[in-house]
């Protein structure tokens, strides 16, 4: 079982997939960190609070609307830097040039067709 086991880690991606995970965890925790000490204090700035969580909190305290403006603020760094990263990763690749398509015995027909009637004209 503990072959199986270590067949199944050692096949496809899953290193790759594990270390992915493990770096999107950490840039995560770096994009948490400039939104919470650069994004939010200047935003709080705009609005005149100490930060976002600061920003239009419910009446009993329950929540804010900033948190889930800095977490959304969070997730598009996130998104638009992983669209970078991908977009970087396809210019990368190398191009595959595909053969063109022969075309079917019809259509050739059909061309030889109008090609002699425009030899007619």
């Amino acid at each position: 079982m503990i072959q199986e086991f270590k067949d199944f880690i050692n096949k496809g991606n899953m290193i790759d997939l594990a270390v992915a995970f493990v770096m999107g965890v950490a840039f995560a925790s770096v994009i948490g960190a400039f939104t919470d000490r650069i994004v939010s204090p200047l935003i709080g700035l705009i609005f005149s609070v100490d930060n976002l969580d600061g920003l239009w909190t419910f009446a009993n305290g329950a929540g804010s609307v900033g948190a889930f403006i800095g977490a959304f603020i969070n997730f598009l760094i996130v998104a638009f830097v992983m669209f970078l990263v991908v977009k970087a990763y396809n210019n990368m690749k190398p191009a595959v040039e595909e053969a063109p398509a022969e075309d079917p015995e019809d259509v050739k027909l059909l061309r030889e067709i109008r090609d002699s009637l425009k030899a007619q004209a």
